[in-house]
């Protein structure tokens, strides 16, 4: 998305100090400066390390602007000064959303499934429509408007994952992405050492729903309590994934390399699908993109290509050969009961003589963690 200096200036109501200039990359890391692939504005955040002490470097590696909350050496830079850099961006986040207008923003959130539903949902709408989706992980106050903000001004879709630490902060991504439907993949056991309990995992999560308008929709998981009961915290209509959803998996069969396949089943009609991803407990994850895609207007067709053919993000579900012909599954990015069990579950399926589990700790899970690594020990 490109702006111009003194068009930032005015979002996020700071001073100018240099001349106008333009800008259509936005970093808060310095090692990702690379002027043949745009001219960047550098915003240093404050947390652990100030990101102020970073401005010469990212300066000296080619951004052309940056903003600023305190007295730094800019050099030749553009300078825009503002009272806080994280306000900035939030703000500057938020103008990048108006400026997509119309274009369908999808929110994506839940226990876990996040990531691999954004890549099966983007995969698919990409066939339809330009279409923009976070980088990574890049899901919470900052990943968030810097994912608005990398969006194409062409964009008509942009997808993007919401995490959340404690009550509150699926609400305030929401009023700067201003989403226009919102996925809920489940609620189970993950970081409640932080929220406390399930309930209030739940709680959190459902912010997602009261931030939809009225002629935007949910995407809720129908097998999971917790998730279906948010269809009384928004005003917008519901569609279901899931067995007991509209939009469900049904002759689903499992390949030797651990793809699935299945008829998936909707009110918008039926199709074959092969899933681009490993494990049959992903296939909720699929059902989850397609209950979003579908109502958007993509085709039955556009939508099992998309969901066959994924640019799938690493450490999930990744299938690898290592050289001794062993075969491994990397699914190292995160782990909580729900993707630790769906990956034994996994393992399980294989058609192998010996088969490894290599487990690390599942964190966040608060008093229940002990037995919750136990219960994992005994699948």
């Amino acid at each position: 998305m490109r702006w111009t200096t003194a068009e930032i200036a005015s979002a996020v109501g700071g001073r100018l100090v240099g001349g106008d200039v333009a800008v259509d990359r936005v970093t808060q890391d310095s090692r990702e400066i690379d002027p043949s692939s745009g001219s960047w504005l550098f915003v240093p955040l404050v947390a652990e390390r100030n990101g102020h002490d970073f401005v010469p470097t990212a300066i000296g590696a080619g951004a052309v602007a940056t903003f600023a909350a305190q007295s730094v050496d800019t050099g030749d830079a553009v300078v825009i000064e503002v009272a806080s850099t994280d306000e900035a961006l939030t703000a500057l986040g938020a103008a990048a959303r108006d400026r997509l207008g119309d274009a369908a923003v999808i929110g994506i959130t839940g226990s876990v499934g996040k990531t691999t539903t954004k890549d099966l949902l983007a995969a698919v709408l990409r066939r339809d429509r330009s279409t923009h989706a976070n980088l990574r992980s890049f899901n919470n106050e900052i990943g968030v408007p810097l994912t608005l903000l990398g969006a194409p001004d062409d964009s008509r879709a942009v997808v993007l994952e919401m995490g959340a630490r404690s009550v509150g902060h699926i609400a305030t991504l929401c009023r700067t992405a201003q989403p226009t439907v919102g996925i809920v993949t489940t609620v189970g056991k993950a970081h409640t050492s932080e929220f406390g309990s399930v309930e209030v995992v739940a709680l959190g999560k459902g912010e997602l729903m009261e931030s939809l308008p009225v002629e935007g929709f949910a995407v809720l998981n129908a097998d999971n309590p917790f998730v279906a009961s948010m269809a009384d915290r928004t005003e917008a209509s519901v569609v279901t994934f899931g067995d007991a959803g509209e939009v469900r998996a049904e002759a689903i069969t499992i390949a030797e390399d651990l793809i699935p396949s299945f008829r998936l089943v909707s009110p918008w009609g039926d199709v074959n699908v092969r899933l681009g991803v490993q494990g049959d407990h992903l296939i909720p994850n699929a059902l989850a993109a397609a209950a979003a895609a579908l109502p958007l207007g993509v085709s039955l067709d556009r939508l099992a290509a998309g969901l066959e053919e994924p640019d799938r993000s690493p450490m999930r579900m990744a299938m690898k050969t290592a050289p001794s012909g062993a075969r491994i599954i990397d699914d190292t990015y995160n782990a909580n009961p729900l993707s630790v069990a769906g990956a034994i579950e996994a393992l399980a399926a294989v058609p192998a003589g010996a088969k490894v589990a290599v487990l690390g700790v599942m964190a966040e899970l608060g008093e229940s963690s002990r037995a919750d690594h136990e219960r994992m020990v005994a699948l």
